[in-house]
């Protein structure tokens, strides 16, 4: 669900920008001790359920490692802590069409307030319940298996961004990714990020993909994938003579 003007639902969906778009205490070793040994196959030939699966495992790997005030602290959405963006992401994997359908009813099909249900009913999970339920949906179901895993990988993807930046804790994102999840950033339609970036030319720096026509707007993907999700932070990391353009935007 989307994020709100920095909240967010699936990445894929925001009132701004939180979306539906990275030292390990021994507090949190019982929630990750029982998970099920996986050999991590290369990215390459990987379909987009696979890739949003390997992206999944990449955030259990990071929040195993997160301290109790790194779980309290403020996330790239607004008002939300590192815990609520976790609760958020993983809020819809244990909703079936029926109860999905109702929620968005008792929001009255408002993504603000879906959000705000959805944080109230996941209000008393642990970081250590998130991490177990995290384990027990590596492999998208639900809404976010949509788009054939693409708003798995995507949300994903923006969210754990969302987490990473704010904590100083950078990663590489493998293009195999990356790529995918700008396509569904710019085209999905609860997100429709190429009207953030229209009338420039987006260009990442550090893999091999381009994208629009206008002034250019360069850097590394990563900060081309959080701009294009509406997250106001990601815009200085980019420059060239499209960045006014876009920066004006986004506030």
């Amino acid at each position: 669900m989307p994020a709100r003007s920095i909240r967010s639902g699936p990445a894929v969906g925001v009132r701004g920008s939180r979306s539906l778009v990275w030292p390990r205490p021994s507090s949190y070793a019982a929630a990750t001790s029982s998970r099920a040994a996986r050999p991590r196959r290369s990215a390459v030939g990987m379909g987009v359920m696979e890739l949003a699966r390997t992206e999944r495992e990449d955030l259990r790997d990071l929040l195993s490692g997160l301290s109790p005030e790194q779980w309290r602290a403020p996330s790239l959405c607004a008002s939300w802590s590192v815990r609520d963006v976790v609760a958020h992401m993983l809020s819809y994997e244990e909703l079936g069409a029926r109860q999905l359908a109702e929620r968005f009813l008792r929001g009255r099909l408002s993504v603000d307030r879906v959000n705000d249900i959805t944080l109230r009913e996941n209000a008393s999970r642990t970081p250590e319940q998130l991490i177990q339920l995290l384990d027990a949906h590596l492999d998208p179901t639900g809404l976010t298996a949509g788009m054939g895993g693409a708003i798995a990988l995507t949300d994903g993807m923006i969210h754990q961004q969302d987490i990473r930046r704010p904590l100083g804790l950078t990663r590489t994102i493998p293009a195999e990714r990356l790529v995918p999840a700008l396509r569904t950033a710019l085209f999905a339609p609860t997100l429709l990020g190429v009207i953030r970036v229209r009338d420039v030319r987006l260009v990442a720096t550090d893999i091999d993909w381009a994208f629009g026509r206008g002034p250019e707007l360069r850097g590394t993907g990563e900060a081309i994938l959080m701009t294009v999700a509406g997250r106001r932070a990601a815009v200085d990391d980019l420059s060239g003579p499209g960045h006014a353009r876009v920066a004006q935007r986004l506030g």
